[in-house]
């Protein structure tokens, strides 16, 4: 193919309207000797390849006549077409097809995981569709292959001159990632704009100790009288997860089978539902283990879960939530500050200052990380507890000379 040595160029007479662009045919680029190159067509001063592409996902090849951006001349479109043989036959080829916009293929990505089974939590995906409704405002106009680190960037300063943590813009990349990852897998593009991409730094805020008075404050007025109806399980569903470190939603469902009275522990997330879909297993401490046995001797005796549902019925569920006790009991209590998350905070918290180490407490709370999360958050309290320890050390009476 000596087309190369052409260098004919697109004349502005080329330049056509949209109707007689569609209503032009294809015809064929021919090299110097007027033979045709095979592979290259040109309509209306546009150069195309074609090409025999196998789709990814379904294995079937189709011929397909692929737009060469930027090309003006024969000698360019030779060159590109080499190019794309070349990388379809290392198989990095770049995705040849018209990529859907940003916003219409998020919508493809939470459909999928609504039909999907079990494949994410509904909170997750609700999560997930507040964060991507911030990256649709920002490039949701834009296609996927179109996407680039500049966009992902510019989004990224956006978000922190709005006032966003570090923290909270990492999560709302790792989110956006994950739309962009199911458009590799579809084989919508070839590579992530988000490859290599650091994390910002951000300092985690030292969270306040919530102090036991405070608990059992909030447990008395709860039981107290028969002003609220589920008072008795909520202060039980309180002291429970302030003494093992598990998370609302797990302890919601925990059962009794999941108490080994025999080893002294009790296993979270049994069901698979725990947030890294991993089961843990905390060892009964005494408090921990004096509580489980109070709550045994009320059990119901129609149930297997630690905090059945008061409307339950006939039915054996679980309760759903006690947020809204919580409310209230928090109001009648006069205690401005208390969440549920404040009460796995005062298990590792007083872990850490019982001196246990941070991969036996990362175990116990479903830490991934070995401990180095505690040990970041809550690092300062061993060493303000040691530091109040050694003035307890005594030497005994000094000796006279």
């Amino acid at each position: 193919m000596q087309a190369a040595e052409t260098g004919s160029t697109v004349t502005p007479d080329k330049i056509v309207s949209a109707k007689q662009h569609r209503q032009a045919t294809y015809s064929k680029v021919m090299d110097k000797r007027k033979r045709p190159i095979r592979g290259l067509w040109e309509r209306n001063g546009r150069y195309y390849a074609q090409l025999a592409v196998e789709d990814q996902i379904t294995g079937i090849k189709r011929v397909k006549r692929v737009s060469m951006e930027g090309v003006t001349t024969d000698a360019q479109a030779v060159a590109k077409l080499q190019e794309l043989l070349t990388q379809r036959r290392k198989g990095v080829l770049p995705v040849l097809k018209r990529t859907p916009l940003f916003a219409d293929y998020a919508k493809q990505y939470f459909a999928y995981y609504e039909q999907v089974k079990d494949a994410k939590r509904k909170s997750t995906l609700y999560t997930e569709n507040i964060i991507i409704n911030h990256w649709i405002k920002h490039l949701g106009h834009v296609r996927l292959d179109r996407i680039t680190r500049a966009l992902v960037n510019s989004y990224i300063a956006r978000r922190q001159g709005e006032g966003r943590t570090g923290r909270t813009v990492n999560l709302e990349v790792i989110c956006f990632r994950n739309v962009m990852k199911r458009a590799v897998d579809d084989g919508w593009i070839t590579t992530l704009p988000t490859l290599n991409l650091r994390p910002l730094k951000w300092t985690a805020k030292k969270r306040g100790l919530l102090p036991s008075e405070d608990i059992e404050k909030l447990c008395k007025v709860a039981v107290k009288g028969e002003k609220f109806k589920n008072g008795r399980e909520f202060a039980d569903y309180v002291l429970l997860m302030a003494a093992c470190g598990a998370r609302r939603n797990e302890t919601l469902r925990l059962k009794w089978s999941d108490v080994d009275w025999e080893r002294k522990q009790i296993t979270i997330g049994s069901d698979g539902m725990a947030k890294n879909r991993k089961a843990r297993v905390v060892d009964l401490n005494a408090k921990l283990e004096a509580h489980l046995e109070e709550m045994e001797y009320r059990r119901p005796p129609n149930t297997q879960w630690l905090f059945p549902s008061p409307r339950r019925g006939k039915r054996d569920e679980p309760a759903k939530s006690f947020v809204e006790t919580m409310r209230l009991v928090r109001a009648e209590a006069k205690i401005t500050r208390f969440g549920f998350h404040d009460l796995r905070h005062y298990f590792i918290s007083y872990c850490v200052m019982s001196g246990i180490d941070f991969m036996t407490i990362a175990r116990w709370v479903g830490h991934q990380d070995g401990g180095v999360l505690i040990g970041k958050v809550y690092g300062h309290l061993s060493n303000e507890h040691a530091q109040r320890q050694a003035q307890r050390v005594n030497f005994g009476p000094s000796s006279k000379s």
